[in-house]
């Protein structure tokens, strides 16, 4: 039995299109692995721990050998247990809308949090940064207002390329994902449309996945 953790990052839950598509996957995934587990973790209800100074403190001590102080060695203990969380998954699929042309600020502090030294990435002279949680696949779902596509278009978008990016950093190598888009040009019949295209596309994967 498999463990999947289906992350949302978007605080609209039913009037998400980003959730939509990436709710079809889930749901179709479950009908192929019927024995598998989703968990569910929306990153605007979750209690996700500030990293703080006393997070980063902590972190720099650990940097340098050292054992953090008691006081950030609690803060500390909440960044660990959001990551082993996270790390005990075997597969994974996260629904992203664009914000400002990135990604929204409670996915980018999850990120933040588990994006760890020892913990989710190693670095050393010889072989430089690598990820450590790897043989793992994750799937996407991005949602954005407008195209960005086309030429030219491509470079205001920090939502999927810095995603993609942080993932990989982190070890993931095998990396599907469907974008919707756009969602408010053209009208409603319009992103219907795409976002009609998007579940097809994310239930074809879902089945193989």
């Amino acid at each position: 039995m498999s463990r999947l953790l289906y992350i949302q990052s978007s605080p609209r839950k039913l009037r998400s299109k980003s959730n939509a598509a990436a709710d079809a996957f889930v749901e179709t995934y479950l009908e192929s692995h019927p024995g598998d587990e989703v968990v569910t973790v929306n990153l605007f209800e979750a209690p996700l721990p500030a990293f703080d100074l006393p997070a980063v403190q902590a972190k720099y001590a650990i940097l340098h050998g050292r054992q953090p102080e008691a006081k950030d060695k609690a803060v500390w203990g909440g960044i660990e247990r959001i990551i082993k969380e996270f790390k005990s998954a075997d597969k994974y699929v996260i629904s992203v809308p664009m914000w400002n042309f990135g990604i929204p600020y409670r996915l980018k502090q999850y990120l933040d949090i588990i994006i760890q030294p020892g913990l989710t990435f190693s670095f050393s002279p010889d072989k430089g940064y690598q990820g450590l949680v790897t043989g793992k696949p994750v799937f996407v779902v991005y949602a954005r207002g407008g195209d960005y596509s086309g030429p030219g278009a491509e470079g205001a978008d920090f939502q999927k390329r810095y995603l993609e990016f942080a993932l990989k950093f982190i070890g993931f190598d095998q990396i599907q994902s469907v974008v919707v888009e756009p969602t408010l040009m053209g009208g409603p019949e319009a992103a219907q449309e795409k976002l009609d295209g998007a579940i097809k596309e994310a239930q074809e994967i879902a089945a193989g996945f």
